[in-house]
C-alpha cells in the first residue's frame, strides 16, 4: 500500500455511471482484502480531474486512447497498471465474482509493481 501524504489516490472511469456506488461483488470482493469501497461513488475521468495528475494509471490500451484523445497533453504520464506485466486488465462488471476475485488479484499485483517507482 502507499501510505505518503506526498500522494493523492483518485478513481474515475471512461464510462463511469455517475454516482452510483461501485457493484456489490467489487464491494465484497474488496472487503476481503480489508479496503472499504462502500462509500465509493463513481465518477467520470473529466480533464480538470486528468490534467493534475502527475501520472494516470489505465486498465487497457482503450483507455489511454480515449485518456489521449480527450487530453493529449497527458500523453507522457497516462500508463498501463500493467505496464510492468504487459497486460491489461479486463473490466469485470456484469460478470460473476471469480471475475472480480481475478481483477482485483490482477490490479493488486500490478500495483505492486509500481510501489518502487513511486517512492
Amino acid at each position: 500500500r502507499l501510505n505518503s501524504p506526498e500522494v493523492t489516490v483518485a478513481s474515475a472511469g471512461t464510462a463511469a455511471l455517475v454516482g452510483e456506488p461501485a457493484d456489490l461483488l467489487a464491494i465484497e470482493v474488496a472487503a476481503r482484502y480489508g479496503f472499504n469501497l462502500s462509500e465509493h461513488r463513481a465518477r467520470q475521468a473529466l480533464t480538470p480531474l486528468l490534467v493534475v495528475a502527475d501520472l494516470v494509471l489505465v486498465m487497457t490500451h482503450a483507455h489511454a486512447g480515449w485518456v489521449h484523445e480527450r487530453v493529449p497533453p497527458l500523453r507522457g504520464r497516462v500508463q498501463l497498471l500493467g505496464r510492468w506485466r504487459e497486460q491489461e486488465i479486463p473490466d469485470p462488471y456484469g460478470h460473476e465474482r471469480a471475475a472480480f476475485e481475478a481483477v482485483f488479484e490482477q490490479i493488486d499485483d500490478c500495483v505492486a509493481d509500481w510501489l518502487p517507482r513511486l517512492a
